[in-house]
């Protein structure tokens, strides 16, 4: 009982939990299969588990990837959405990883990948926490950069609408949006839709 306690108690602290966790612990992985089979915990994809009380909100499949995929930066038009800066609601997540990574087979929920190196992976990531898991997503300034960069992807019409709502809402400054421009190489793109919010 004392091993169901700890896991328990991991469960609540980080959210989500993988047998690599509970073996760290010095627990064996087993533990997870027979408190899944008990109704303790949730089993919500392959190697991942959760308390079966803990909610399910819409950033949920946020963290659930963040877990499976910890190179993996939410971008595009999810970051767009965790940030409140697009009324298109994501019927995927988008996700940026380093060109040449190896990527698991993920089933569910969907993705929808780029693949970027050097600075332009590495710049604006953000921490943050959802459900008591770190997952990583770009700043409001990079995402709207990326939207000018991927426009052929979500639509021309996605990064403008961005733009306005990043800078109606004050989550971006200019010399944001400016670095975040030279950074995904889309200054010559973005400099018109720049002077017209201004």
């Amino acid at each position: 009982m004392g091993q169901q306690k700890k896991i328990l108690e991991l469960a609540r602290e980080k959210g989500i939990i993988r047998a690599m966790d509970v073996e760290a612990l010095g627990i064996s992985r087993n533990y997870l299969y027979r408190m899944h089979k008990a109704g303790l915990l949730e089993r919500c994809a392959v190697g991942l588990y959760k308390l079966t009380e803990a909610p399910v909100n819409e950033n949920f499949y946020l963290a659930e990837i963040a877990k499976r995929l910890p190179r993996a930066v939410i971008c595009l038009v999810s970051a767009l959405s965790y940030h409140g800066l697009t009324t298109q609601i994501p019927h995927e997540i988008w996700l940026t990883i380093p060109r040449a990574s190896w990527l698991p087979h993920v089933d569910y929920p969907p993705v929808n990948l780029t693949y970027v190196s050097g600075l332009a992976y590495s710049f604006g990531i953000q921490e943050h926490v959802i459900n008591g898991v770190s997952v990583r997503i770009y700043s409001p300034a990079k995402t709207v950069a990326d939207c000018f960069k991927f426009r052929s992807k979500v639509g021309l019409d996605v990064a403008i609408e961005a733009l306005r709502e990043a800078w109606r809402s004050r989550k971006v400054t200019m010399d944001e949006l400016v670095e975040a421009a030279g950074v995904d190489r889309v200054s010559k793109i973005m400099r018109p839709y720049l002077e017209a919010v201004v």
